[in-house]
């Protein structure tokens, strides 16, 4: 059954590199209503728990590491279909391969340093938002 909230994050390289306004803006425009914001800086732990389906993966000591290395930018998003829609948005994890207008195409460095997360699944993007937001948080 498809649900109609998702969570993204916009990673530190795009908060760094001043993009977070481009990409909420390209957010609202696609239809997406934000019914949750917030910046945040992850500890460790927190991306440590956070990423830990990819923990017996090799690149998750680095995906942590980046992840603590600077402010993101976590948000709620509403629309019929949030997730699969977000995630044609967003585009592929890799930006060389992801399609042109998509968010991680305009914006990711590289496929570690990709720019925007984006929930994979409905019963991930419910577990997402409870771990970014308490129910207070969400409107």
């Amino acid at each position: 059954m498809a649900t109609n909230r998702t969570l993204t994050m916009i990673k530190p390289n795009a908060v760094k590199s001043g993009h977070v306004g481009a990409i909420l803006e390209k957010i609202a425009a696609s239809g997406f209503r934000i019914v949750a914001l917030k910046m945040t800086q992850l500890t460790l732990d927190d991306a440590k728990k956070f990423y830990d389906v990819h923990a017996n993966k090799p690149f998750y000591e680095d995906l942590c590491g980046f992840m603590t290395s600077g402010p993101i930018v976590a948000a709620i998003l509403e629309k019929e279909n949030a997730v699969e829609d977000f995630r044609t948005l967003i585009g592929s994890t890799d930006p060389e391969e992801a399609a042109e207008g998509t968010l991680r195409k305009k914006y990711a460095e590289s496929k570690s340093r990709n720019a925007v997360h984006g929930s994979d699944s409905n019963d991930n993007a419910r577990i997402e938002a409870g771990f970014h937001f308490s129910r207070r948080e969400q409107f």
